[in-house]
């Protein structure tokens, strides 16, 4: 059933299948679900039970308060956070058989500091071979190396990962791709000459799982594929991917306007001819994206109709043209319904990427799952 003003449509077939796929493309590799950001604006709760029935071994996530509420909503499987900032609490997250990613000498000192009584922390190894974000570098590597093999040695610590992330991988030609890839064998012997032996060595973005199995080593860490989005427009069509979520509204008002009617705020577009306007009631509120505002387009009556003037906190206008429309009649922003638009066509419109086109969606959006 359509809620009064909008819905997002989370359908986890969608997602189920695009995981499956996405696995069948690195047969070798386990594959890492990456559910961090309320599964990137999806559902954190539900995206990750459908994550495990479809094969994933894996759950990853941002934060330890991500990976608590996921042991708290009753998963148990192999999950790895990596971002905290400095004086975070990791005790909790180590009772509950969270792996952490330690991306410095501070970093690790402070997880071993939270240990609780009679705990070993399973702790992931964090090396930026040229992202220049989070992990370790250069001479802070080695030290870090260092300072994990002492642990494991006295019993402090197990390390069993290794792993950066790419810069570069949407542009698979880009020269970067060879150099992290290589940094990340190099750190990888270093790690093992310190008489580490990992078990999981990842580096695999969606983008990486799609065009560059050198990178696929132990571990995937699809994010954004999962969703049944291209990382990168240019990688649309690689393999079966399905959106998983569609965003609808219902018109809250439909007019019939002349010519030489203007719209919204700043009256930044005015009609040309008679047309019929409707009303969503989505706006930048929701989380659409405002500087889509006279670019973007909506599906209505299987086909296209543009947003005209700006979007504004809790509407956005369309020109529907000549159409037949009424009052309460669903529009799609973007989503898997014949003719509609998609989020990456969103992206281009707001001059951003469908990523954040998901992830955004405010909590005004009621999400309903099927599948």
């Amino acid at each position: 059933m359509v809620s009064p003003q909008a819905e997002a449509v989370v359908d986890l077939d969608a997602y189920r299948h695009n995981v499956a796929t996405l696995a069948r493309l690195a047969p070798g590799a386990a594959l890492m679900a990456v559910v961090k950001a309320d599964a990137y604006g999806h559902g954190m709760l539900p995206v990750a039970r459908a994550a495990r029935e479809a094969g994933a071994s894996w759950l990853g996530v941002a934060t330890p308060e991500e990976a608590l509420r996921l042991r708290e909503s009753g998963d148990t499987g192999p999950l790895l956070c990596w971002l905290a900032a400095p004086g975070a609490s990791y005790a909790a997250a180590v009772e509950r058989d969270v792996e952490l990613t330690a991306s410095s000498t501070e970093q690790l000192a402070e997880i071993l500091a939270d240990v609780p009584t009679g705990r070993r922390p399973r702790v992931q190894l964090k090396v930026d071979t040229g992202l220049a974000r989070n992990g370790a570098f250069g001479p802070q590597w080695d030290d870090l190396v260092g300072a994990a093999a002492s642990a494991q040695a006295s019993g402090r610590v197990e390390v069993t990962g290794v792993w950066s992330h790419l810069a570069c991988a949407d542009e698979p030609s880009h020269r970067a791709n060879d150099l992290q890839e290589e940094v990340f064998r190099q750190a990888v012997e270093t790690v093992r000459g310190a008489g580490l032996d990992p078990r999981w060595c990842h580096l695999a973005n969606s983008a990486a799982l799609l065009t560059r199995p050198s990178a696929h080593f132990d571990l995937v860490r699809p994010g954004i594929a999962t969703y049944g989005i291209a990382p990168d427009p240019a990688l649309s069509g690689i393999a079966d991917l399905r959106p998983v979520l569609t965003l609808r509204g219902r018109l809250a008002a439909v007019k019939r306007v002349p010519a030489g009617t203007s719209v919204s705020y700043g009256h930044t577009w005015t009609t040309d001819r008679e047309t019929t306007l409707g009303l969503v009631p989505l706006g930048y509120g929701d989380g659409v994206l405002r500087t889509a505002s006279g670019r973007a387009e909506v599906g209505f009556a299987g086909g296209r109709a543009p947003v005209v003037g700006r979007i504004c906190m809790d509407q956005l206008v369309v020109d529907l043209g000549d159409r037949d429309a009424t009052r309460g009649d669903v529009v799609t922003l973007f989503g898997a319904e014949p003719g509609a638009p998609t989020a990456e066509d969103w992206g281009s419109a707001a001059g951003t990427i469908g990523y954040e086109v998901v992830t955004r969606l405010g909590g005004r959006i009621e999400r309903t799952y099927r599948g």
